[in-house]
C-alpha cells in the first residue's frame, strides 16, 4: 500500500503508531525478504508487489507453490481481516481487489510459454551454468564462431549438438585458425548437455525468443502489470530455474538503458527459492551474479531474493541488498543459532530490543524490517507485524487464471513454437546433399564400371568371334589345299596315264 511515494510495510510492535515503510526511491537498492517455511515471506511478497503494481512499476514473481496467483483475484473478507485492517489504520484506504496479472512458464503449462535462444545465452553463461572446464568453454567459443562466420544459428539445444558435431568432424581445418579443438572436449560438452535436455531445455531454449520489454507494462488504470512466472514444475529442475535466473538478469543488463537513481523502480524482481540460484554454484557464476546484482540498479531494476536464511545467499551479493525483511528463523542446531546470529548482526541494532532474540520469537506474520531512508541510510531494525494483501492469498481459480492469459497484453505472442532454419536444418540438409552426390557418384562409378565390363566383354566376345573366324578360315583353308592337293595328285595320275597310254601307242606304231 501507498502512502506518498513510500511502500507501507507495516506497524512497529514497540510503537504502534509508528508505520514501516520502504521509499520507492530506494527501491532498486535490491533487497532480501528471509524466514523459515510458513512464517509469513509469501504474504509479504506479495504486499511488496501489489504496492509496487499501485506505484504504476512492473514486477516479476516466482510462483513456486502455486499461492502466488491469486494476486489475479480479489481477496476474500473475513473477521481476522477486518480486525488487521482496523489495526494498521486502513479502513479509508483499503479495498479488495484483483491486480493486473500475466501468467507465465518455462514449460508453457500455467502461462505463456517463455524461451530465449543458445545463441542470446552464449557461450560464456553457458559454459558457467555447465561447469566446463577453461579447455571446453575454449572449444564452446570455438563451435559459436564458426557458427556466426558461417551463418548458422543455434537456437536450441539440437542446433548446439549439430554444430559440436559439425566442428568435430571438421576439426583438423578449425584447429590451424582457431586452436586445438579436442575430441574428448566436445564429448564431454555433449554429456554436459544431458542434464539439461532432461531437466526441460529443449522447451526453454527455441523461438520465439521472449522480449524482455513485455515485462515493463503497465494498464490501462495505471498500475504496473504483475507479472508471474508459474514455477511448480520449473523448481524441480533447479538447472533450468538458474539458467532462466541468470539469463534475466543478464538481458536486463543489456537491454535496459541507464537511468541512474529514478524516483521508482522500472522494474522489480523477486526471485523466490533463491538458494538454488546459488547452490554449488562455481566461482566464475557468483561473480557473475555479484557483478549483475551491483549493476543492475542504476539501471533502475530492483531484485529481490527470498530465501529461507541469509546465509543462502554468498556474501558478496549480501552485501548488495540494503532493504532487508527478516521472518521467524527457528535455531535448533548449533548451525541454525550461526545463521541466525549471522542474521541479526547484518541489521543496525535497535535498543528496544535484541535482534537475535526477536528472530527467534516473531510470530507468522511479524518480521524484523530495516530499510533505506530517503537519504539512503539504512533504518534501525524495527520488529513489525506486516501489512495484509488486497488480493486472494491462495492460489486462483482455473476461471480466474484462464480469463487473465485471454485478456494478456502479449496475447498469443509466445504460445506457438516456431522452428526456423537454423544450423540443425542446414548442417542436416548439407549432410544429406553429401550423401546425395556421395550416392550419386557411387551410381556414376557403378554405372561407369558396369559400361567398362560390358565393354571388355564385348571386345572379349568380339576377339572370341574374330579367332574363331580366324580359326575357321585356317580350316577351311586347309581342307581347300588338301583338296586342291589331291586334285593335282589325281590330275597328275590322270595326265600321267594318259601320256603313258599315247607314247605306248606311238611306239607301237613306229
Amino acid at each position: 500500500m501507498l502512502e506518498d511515494g513510500k511502500i507501507y510495510l507495516g506497524l512497529s510492535k514497540d510503537d504502534p503508531e509508528k508505520k514501516v515503510f520502504l521509499p520507492l526511491s530506494q527501491a532498486n537498492r535490491h533487497g532480501l525478504i528471509a524466514g523459515a517455511s510458513g512464517t509469513g515471506k509469501t504474504v509479504t511478497m506479495k504486499v511488496m508487489a501489489e504496492s509496487f503494481s499501485a506505484a504504476g512499476v512492473p514486477v516479476f514473481l516466482c510462483d513456486v507453490k502455486g499461492d502466488v496467483s491469486g494476486i489475479c483475484e480479489k481477496g476474500k473478507d473475513s473477521d481476522g481481516m477486518q480486525r488487521r485492517i482496523d489495526r494498521f489504520g486502513i479502513r479509508d484506504t483499503f479495498s479488495y481487489r484483483p491486480y493486473p496479472t500475466v501468467f507465465y512458464d518455462l514449460y508453457g503449462k500455467g502461462g505463456h510459454q517463455i524461451r530465449t535462444t543458445v545463441s542470446d545465452i552464449g557461450p560464456a553463461l553457458l559454459s558457467r551454468i555447465l561447469d566446463l572446464t577453461d579447455v571446453q568453454e575454449g572449444v564452446l567459443e570455438i563451435v559459436f564462431r564458426v557458427a556466426d562466420e558461417q551463418g548458422l544459428k543455434i537456437l536450441d539445444l539440437k542446433d548446439l549438438r549439430a554444430m559440436l558435431t559439425y566442428v568435430s568432424d571438421h576439426r583438423d581445418e578449425f584447429t590451424s585458425t582457431y586452436g586445438n579443438v579436442a575430441p574428448q572436449s566436445i564429448g564431454a560438452i555433449l554429456r554436459a548437455l544431458l542434464p539439461l535436455d532432461k531437466e526441460g531445455g529443449e522447451l526453454f531454449f527455441g523461438e520465439p525468443a521472449f522480449d524482455i520489454l513485455d515485462w515493463i507494462r503497465t494498464a490501462e488504470d495505471g498500475r504496473g502489470y504483475i507479472n508471474v512466472l508459474h514455477c511448480v514444475e520449473t523448481i524441480r529442475s533447479p538447472r533450468i530455474y538458474a539458467i532462466f535466473l541468470l539469463w534475466m538478469m543478464a538481458e536486463l543488463f543489456e537491454v535496459l538503458p541507464e537511468v541512474g537513481d529514478p524516483d521508482k523502480p522500472k522494474l522489480v524482481f523477486f526471485f523466490d527459492e533463491a538458494h538454488l540460484l546459488f547452490s554449488d554454484a562455481p566461482k566464475a557464476l557468483l561473480a557473475k551474479i555479484e557483478q549483475t546484482v551491483k549493476l543492475i540498479r542504476s539501471k533502475g531494476v530492483g531484485i529481490y531474493f527470498v530465501t529461507q536464511s541469509p546465509s543462502d545467499i554468498p556474501d558478496p551479493v549480501l552485501a548488495q541488498l540494503s532493504n532487508r525483511v527478516q521472518h521467524a528463523l527457528r535455531a535448533y542446531t548449533p548451525a541454525e543459532q550461526k545463521a541466525v546470529r549471522t542474521a541479526a548482526q547484518t541489521f543496525r541494532p535497535n535498543p528496544a530490543f535484541s535482534t537475535e532474540e526477536a528472530i527467534m520469537t516473531l510470530g507468522t506474520g511479524e518480521a524484523l524490517v530495516s530499510c533505506l531512508d530517503e537519504k539512503g541510510v539504512p533504518s534501525v531494525v524495527e520488529r513489525s507485524a506486516i501489512l495484509c494483501p488486497e488480493s486472494l492469498m491462495a492460489p486462483a481459480s482455473a476461471t480466474a487464471r484462464r480469463a487473465a492469459m485471454l485478456h494478456s497484453p502479449v496475447g498469443d505472442k509466445y504460445d506457438t513454437p516456431v522452428d526456423s532454419e537454423s544450423a540443425y536444418e542446414i548442417l542436416t540438409g548439407r549432410a544429406a546433399e553429401a550423401a546425395d552426390a556421395a550416392e550419386k557418384e557411387k551410381e556414376e562409378n557403378e554405372r561407369k564400371k558396369a559400361e567398362a565390363a560390358e565393354k571388355a566383354a564385348e571386345e572379349k566376345e568380339k576377339e572370341k568371334k574374330e579367332k574363331e573366324a580366324e580359326k575357321k578360315k585356317k580350316a577351311e583353308d586347309k581342307r581347300a589345299e588338301k583338296r586342291r592337293d589331291k586334285i593335282e595328285s589325281q590330275l597328275i595320275r590322270t595326265g600321267g596315264s594318259l601320256l603313258s597310254r599315247g607314247l605306248l601307242s606311238i611306239l607301237k606304231k613306229l
